[in-house]
């Protein structure tokens, strides 16, 4: 099991996505919601839906579920596009709420505008695991990177891992595939990885069952590449990201909502601002928990350890100069005295005084 890091504070992306519906008061209020809640940072989606999509591009079954059946997936994104005039508004927006302005792209020309408008970290989406040349721009930017990786095998991890090790080591884009495990194979690449990567355990699918979380896959994925692991989350509730947490998760991402009801395709599978709030307060809650590892008392426990603690007794009147037996001695709660291990080395030695029943025998 992953060891949880009790030395770095736990970063909660609150992810909006595209919960904005297109709106912009709406964008504006999620941002503010997602800073009163006490949220790291708060995540958009930046995309030109027509680079995103064609319009053969199939919806995925909870789209279709949440959303008209017989919309195209190009049609639905065209309506959740986030515009490019409202991302510096909402940025600033965000600086004086007091919370980290982050989107992720799903397109070139999309990344580079956000890299323009100098986002600090980039998230790369799950879908976009296996999108060579596109990992290879989020890599190249040179800004610290979040991996996603929702619907992916560990081979598909590993590639993206080696795409990003290329863009870091090499100045120009690979001509073959080869180039990129070339550049994996050297050990001083793969080490760059350590301080820019955070690979985030996922499952695609909003909500996800609890029986398809499998939190287990974090250990992989930190065994497999020794990086920092989090964890993003769909299912419902505030469980499984506190779970997460507990099992060594340095970063959670989690959607969120104003209003599950409104239409969309991520509402329903989103925690409501309350929800978000409570999830923030178990995790920071939880940090704290974890301690320093050292198993001590604790000062608040001095106390109750001198009243629940016992100590050697006598268990009949002895009088002074007995023989003390094994019959003559018991423990019970006294306060302070021998501790109860002290019992059997007794036996045999001769009572220094009078002792009633109950009493401690002393030193």
């Amino acid at each position: 099991m992953m060891q949880p890091a009790s030395h770095h504070r736990v970063q909660v992306i609150a992810e909006a996505g595209v919960n904005h519906n297109g709106e912009r008061d709406l964008a504006f209020a999620l941002v503010e919601a997602a800073a009163a809640a006490g949220a790291d940072s708060v995540k958009f989606q930046t995309f030109d839906a027509g680079k995103l999509a064609a319009k053969s591009a199939p919806k995925a079954a909870y789209q279709k579920h949440t959303t008209a059946a017989d919309e195209s997936q190009l049609a639905m994104l065209r309506k959740l596009e986030l515009p490019r005039e409202w991302h510096a508004d909402l940025q600033e927006h965000a600086r004086a709420c007091g919370i980290q302005f982050l989107s992720t792209a799903f397109d070139f020309d999309s990344l580079a505008f956000l890299d323009g408008l100098g986002m600090p970290v980039f998230k790369i989406p799950s879908g976009e695991v296996t999108n060579g040349p596109l990992v290879w721009r989020f890599a190249a930017t040179r800004k610290p990177l979040i991996l996603s990786t929702g619907m992916a095998t560990l081979a598909e991890v590993e590639q993206a891992l080696a795409v990003i090790t290329h863009a870091l080591a090499c100045d120009r884009e690979p001509t073959q595939i080869d180039d990129v495990w070339r550049a994996w194979s050297r050990p001083e690449n793969r080490a760059r990885l350590q301080a820019h990567v955070t690979l985030l355990h996922c499952t695609s699918q909003y909500p996800t069952p609890f029986a398809e979380v499998n939190l287990k896959a974090m250990d992989t994925l930190a065994n497999a590449f020794g990086l920092q692991v989090g964890y993003s989350d769909h299912t419902e509730g505030t469980v499984i990201p506190v779970a997460a947490v507990a099992r060594g998760a340095t970063v959670i991402e989690k959607h969120f909502t104003l209003d599950r009801s409104l239409p969309g395709p991520d509402h329903k599978a989103s925690l409501e601002p309350p929800e978000l709030e409570r999830m923030v307060r178990d995790i920071r809650a939880l940090e704290v928990a974890f301690g320093d590892g050292v198993k001590a008392p604790q000062p608040s426990e001095w106390d109750t350890r001198k009243a629940a603690r016992q100590q050697v007794v006598a268990a009949r009147p002895i009088a002074q100069g007995a023989t003390l037996s094994r019959a003559d001695l018991s423990t019970a709660r006294c306060g302070g005295g021998l501790p109860p291990c002290d019992l059997w080395a007794l036996v045999g030695t001769h009572a220094a005084r009078n002792y009633e029943a109950g009493e401690a025998i002393g030193p």
